[in-house]
């Protein structure tokens, strides 16, 4: 639609208001001062190091038996922390971000201790807990022959305690903000939690592991307090490189001096490669400037024929046709049976729950529940992946480490399919929807429209026996969405299936669906085919989306009193008292500018508040506070005789006979 309004005279550039926070922004010198007073305060214990260190001397101090002795041992130690943290804080993690239960905050706060406990106290708990005399200690000694104090799995032990916090911190901040769509989609095309942990969930939030990995690498090799407390200070087994340090500041400070460099340069290091990612800052730059393509018209072509089904979880129907029953209670009620080969269009609102529906039936909400049989197999019990469904989320929530064909292949690998058959039929399936040339490509480097098809392609070459799609041709170009249309429809002609389309456009409801389900509020406003939802439509909003003026009432004797006001004459009988709708096409009001005689019945005085085009006739939009607003549709040949315009007075009439009445 385009808007018949005048152009606005270019204005003159100006330049850009600096607003706080933002570049160019000058800071208050109330700031500036104990800002830069802090920033001295931090770097003058550096500076001190660097300025009493004996530059000659230290590759001698580095290069001593007991300083080299020392530094293998804290990498040993400082290692086998890391992997231990790992093992043990990277499920933790997960478990941190990804579920509720009771007493979460309290395990957080856990987590979080040893960060803010003196190392020496942390020391005393690892003694009190794990010593000879401690709460396990006894019993590891007795049944294992396990001592850890005095020994360096009690170094170990030590700085795992006090670097572990530093990896869930870091990584279930990570995982906080990764998008649960993407995890959501991978158990839609069929991977088990453990396959989308490993290959959908670690490679997305890679970066934040990396970084919570490194932070706890560095203060395990910096460990002091913990260590010595719970484990002592023997040379070979114990001692460490910051023991070693505390050593020799007392006998060598110079010797001290230097290890303090060492440490401060790995320490430094560590930081400098991280570049902020610990904090959840923003990727680098070479990161934002992925390039993208610009999404361009396809050439419609001929629809190749329909891949070879792959086979799907759980037990088909004897003929490996797969109808459906569902009875879903929640937010949404309604109960749906279709045919195998159906395809639902499911429209309404926004917020009237067509999303929750889907995530219903793949058992992804608690908003919803759905009893839910599939062919001759009841999967209302069955988690996501063994449900036989695939899904396309609004957003394709395409996984930005895997390539157009990675993604496209997901689902059949997820199944079992092997390597090279599914890589195969992933190409055919992009080739299909006219993306074959970038299976190479990443989702970064796709348009809107281009990433789309390949979600789309992604859920169709998994072969479900639930077709679930949430808007699935939104953000095609219309040339593109023509061609597209036209290939998911031969798809569905075939499909063994039942498909459930969440759609605002009415040619995709008309074109793909056999049945069109209206909700709104959670329920089942109409069910039925196309052609009766079009000619009598049952919700206000499917009769605008079809381009209707749609008024509800209370019918009344020889007419309908308007629920906005005002009164409605219609030439049907009704039963008083029901409530209705009353269907007014656009191109049955007709505009004057005086008011006019003969047999309109049902006239009001009004505003023109809007003309837009709509092909090559004019929608005009005329408020009055006789009626609710009405939307006419006239020729602009008829605009210009009338002298139409925004604001200008105007009168509209509607025959009796031009109003069609549904019952709600």
């Amino acid at each position: 639609m385009k808007r018949l309004r005048d152009t606005p005279p270019p204005r003159s550039p100006r330049r850009p208001e600096r607003s706080g926070g933002g570049p160019g922004v000058r800071t208050p010198v109330v700031l500036a001062v104990p800002a830069l007073l802090a920033v001295a305060f931090l770097l003058l214990p550096l500076a001190g190091i660097l300025g009493r260190t004996a530059w000659s001397d230290v590759g001698g101090h580095l290069t001593r038996p007991g300083v080299t002795e020392a530094l293998r041992l804290s990498l040993v130690v400082s290692f086998w922390a890391l992997g231990l943290s790992l093992l043990l804080g990277v499920p933790l993690a997960w478990v941190l971000a990804r579920t509720d239960f009771p007493g979460k905050t309290l395990v957080r706060s856990l987590v979080l201790l040893p960060m803010v406990l003196p190392p020496t106290v942390g020391g005393v708990a690892l003694l009190l807990a794990f010593g000879r005399r401690g709460l396990l200690g006894p019993w590891l000694e007795d049944t294992f022959g396990v001592t850890l104090p005095f020994h360096t799995s009690g170094a170990v032990l030590a700085a795992t305690f006090v670097a572990m916090p530093f990896l869930v911190i870091s990584l279930e901040g990570a995982l906080g903000g990764l998008r649960p769509g993407y995890e959501e989609t991978a158990a839609s095309l069929g991977a088990s939690p453990l396959r989308v942990f490993l290959t959908v969930t670690l490679p997305m939030v890679a970066p934040g592991l990396v970084a919570g990995a490194a932070l706890t690498w560095a203060r395990a090799l910096g460990e002091f307090g913990a260590t010595i407390t719970f484990a002592g200070n023997l040379p070979g087994t114990t001692q460490t490189l910051p023991l070693q340090v505390y050593l020799l500041l007392q006998e060598e400070p110079d010797a001290a001096t230097s290890l303090s460099l060492l440490l401060l340069v790995i320490a430094l290091a560590v930081l400098i490669a991280l570049r902020g990612r610990w904090t959840g800052g923003a990727p680098p730059a070479a990161a934002r400037r992925a390039p993208v393509a610009v999404d361009g018209p396809d050439e419609p072509g001929p629809v190749p024929p329909p891949v070879p089904p792959v086979p799907s979880a759980g037990t088909p129907a004897a003929d490996g046709r797969w109808p459906l029953h569902a009875e879903v209670t929640g937010f949404d009620e309604l109960t749906l049976d279709a045919a195998p080969g159906t395809t639902i269009a499911v429209v309404g609102p926004n917020g009237a729950g067509k999303t929750t529906l889907l995530r219903a039936l793949l058992g992804l909400t608690p908003r919803a529940h759905a009893a839910l049989r599939l062919g001759d197999t009841d999967v209302s019990a069955l988690p996501p992946h063994r449900r036989g469904a695939a899904w396309v989320p609004q957003d394709g929530a395409l996984f930005p480490h895997l390539s157009a064909l990675g993604n496209t292949a997901y689902g059949l690998r997820a199944r079992g399919v092997p390597r090279t058959e599914a890589r195969r039929s992933a190409q055919e399936w992009l080739e299909r929807l006219g993306v074959g040339h970038l299976a190479a490509r990443r989702p970064a480097q796709l348009s809107g429209g281009q990433a789309q098809r390949v979600a789309l392609a992604r859920a169709l070459a998994a072969r479900p026996r639930l077709l679930l799609l949430d808007e699935p041709l939104a953000a095609l170009d219309q040339t593109t969405r023509a061609h597209v249309r036209h290939t998911l429809r031969g798809h569905l002609d075939s499909f063994g299936g039942v498909c459930l389309i969440v759609t605002h456009d009415p040619v995709e409801a008309v074109s793909l669906a056999d049945r069109v389900l209206v909700l709104d509020d959670g329920r089942a406003v109409q069910d039925a085919p196309p052609a009766e939802v079009t000619r009598h439509p049952r919700s206000p909003w499917v009769a605008r989306m079809l381009g209707r003026n749609a008024w509800p009432g209370t019918a009344a004797a020889g007419g309908i009193e308007l629920g906005g006001g005002g009164r409605l004459v219609v030439a049907d009988p009704l039963t008083p008292g029901a409530e209705v709708l009353a269907i007014i096409a656009p191109e049955a009001v007709s505009v004057h500018r005086a008011r006019p005689g003969g047999s309109p019945r049902n006239v009001w005085p009004g505003t023109v508040r809007e003309i837009t085009t709509v092909g090559s006739r004019l929608r005009v939009l005329v408020t009055s506070p006789h009626a609710p607003d009405l939307v006419a549709e006239i020729t602009p040949q008829a605009a210009a005789e009338l002298g139409l315009a925004e604001g200008e007075s105007v009168w509209t009439g509607v025959k009796a006979t031009e109003v069609t009445v549904v019952g709600l």
